[in-house]
């Protein structure tokens, strides 16, 4: 028990730090240990014993960030008077589309500089085709669909569907769109009777959820002290496995994208917020760390919603409402990584099979990008599936797909960790600078790591 309490006594963010520092350096030596002395059948046999550690991890974060989605959502949809909740959704949507259009186009620009591929050999990326392959006929088989009118067609037909479906299948547009919809009638009704028995339902309705959200913060809190131990075994498998493998070959793509998406979240995001809010962003950044981290190693924005959350509301004091909207609905469509990702496969596509992209090209591509970046659904490796619809739109064939598809597997567990933190940095600050100009963050802005307790005290009106 006293080691227990000492481990709950250490900062969860410092656990994490720890637990993702630690599991990379024994599974990089596990890695040269396994190419060093042939035991390459040894590691990874050990390796499916540790693994269960980390998955079960993921699984639990899987387990409660639908009824999080849900019950934030309703309530969040519900508690919002419907004059507050159509001028917040509309900032909070269009900060959204404005920064992963903006993240397009600074992938495309990045990636037309660093100009991967450039003079690349086909043959020689051969041996990497044959260790990532299967995995790509794999997602070739569940792929997306490959142009702008199925996605239009996907993302409708995803916005509407059976509720209890759905929240079983975790199909996040759906469970949004219901969520929301289901929220605004109950405040349809409280808004629009004077029946005190009615108004006493719809506010018992409400009420509801807000509790429901205070015991899920209870099982959040339950699972996160488990997080530094998950991730410990996640970043020990990954390193264990890959090495230096899975960085190596695509150098210039790693290090473009990973320039693009510290340059959103270090430079243009700061920007937005010093014009934005005018207060010191890089504050802010400090105090959202928890949440940063955590998408890194989970490579999922769903996954770390339950944190984005609790960060956005006791770290920076927004308003419980405005956070249970905002961020689940971020944690689907907003993806600035994505939009940054992948249009340097793109252009490493394009120059590997000789096809010239023009400003057309480009512009179709971006638009391309920001529309597919919303159906990634913020899961894990959901990025693989946009390959097969940007890489259609550009003239590729299947077959020169599955090359680049099988290629980008084998870097894409790395490059999915800078392209979610991204996406939940960018959730949050878009949540914060919305709050602060609606009136909806506590004063003083910035609260201390130790957080506030219950609904934040901003009133709406």
């Amino acid at each position: 028990m006293s080691l227990l309490r000492s481990y709950l006594r250490v900062s969860l963010v410092t656990r994490i730090i720890v637990g993702f520092l630690a599991g990379a350096a024994i599974g990089g030596l596990l890695w040269y240990v396994s190419v060093a002395f042939d035991m390459k059948d040894s590691v990874q046999q050990a390796m499916r014993y540790a693994s269960p550690f980390g998955t079960v991890f993921i699984s639990m974060l899987k387990m409660i960030v639908v009824p999080i989605v849900f019950f934030s959502l309703v309530g969040g949809a519900a508690s919002l008077p419907l004059q507050k909740l159509g001028k917040v959704g509309g900032k909070v949507i269009g900060w959204y589309f404005a920064t992963m259009a903006f993240a397009a186009v600074l992938g495309i620009t990045l990636a037309k500089l660093v100009n991967p591929g450039s003079g690349a050999s086909l043959e020689g990326w051969k041996e990497l085709v044959k260790q990532f392959g299967s995995q790509a006929e794999s997602v070739a088989a569940s792929a997306a669909p490959k142009s702008l009118v199925d996605i239009l067609e996907k993302l409708l037909l995803d916005f509407f569907q059976n509720p209890f479906n759905a929240l079983a299948n975790g199909n996040f547009l759906a469970i949004i769109v219901f969520a929301i919809l289901f929220g605004i009638s109950v405040r349809l009704v409280l808004e629009a009777t004077s029946d005190p028995a009615v108004k006493a339902k719809m506010t018992m309705v409400i009420d509801l959820f807000d509790a429901a959200m205070l015991a899920m913060n209870k099982v959040i809190g339950f699972v996160m002290n488990y997080s530094p131990i998950g991730v410990f075994f996640l970043s020990m498998v990954i390193f264990s496995v890959y090495g230096p493998v899975i960085i190596g070959p695509y150098v210039t793509v790693l290090l473009g994208v990973a320039a693009g998406i510290l340059f959103m979240i270090f430079v243009a995001y700061p920007l937005l917020i010093a014009l934005v809010v005018r207060e010191n962003p890089y504050q802010i950044l400090s105090k959202i760390r928890e949440a940063m981290i955590m998408a890194f190693v989970t490579r999922s924005s769903a996954a770390t919603l339950p944190v984005s959350i609790r960060v956005c509301e006791q770290n920076l004091g927004v308003n419980r409402e405005l956070a249970s909207f905002s961020l689940p609905l971020g944690a689907t469509i907003n993806m600035d990584g994505v939009c940054i990702h992948l249009p340097m496969f793109a252009i490493l596509a394009a120059n590997m099979f000789g096809i010239q992209l023009g400003f057309g090209d480009m512009a179709l591509m971006t638009i391309t990008t920001v529309l597919a970046a919303v159906g990634t659904g913020g899961v894990p490796g959901g990025s693989l599936m946009l390959l097969f619809i940007i890489l259609g739109a550009i003239g590729l064939d299947p077959s020169q797909i599955a090359v680049i598809v099988a290629l980008a597997i084998g870097i894409n567990p790395i490059l999915d960790m800078f392209e979610t933190m991204a996406n939940v940095t960018g959730d949050i600050l878009c949540t914060y600078s919305v709050g602060k100009l609606e009136g909806l963050v506590e004063k003083p802005s910035l609260v201390g790591d130790g957080g506030i307790a219950g609904r934040s005290s901003a009133t709406i009106s």
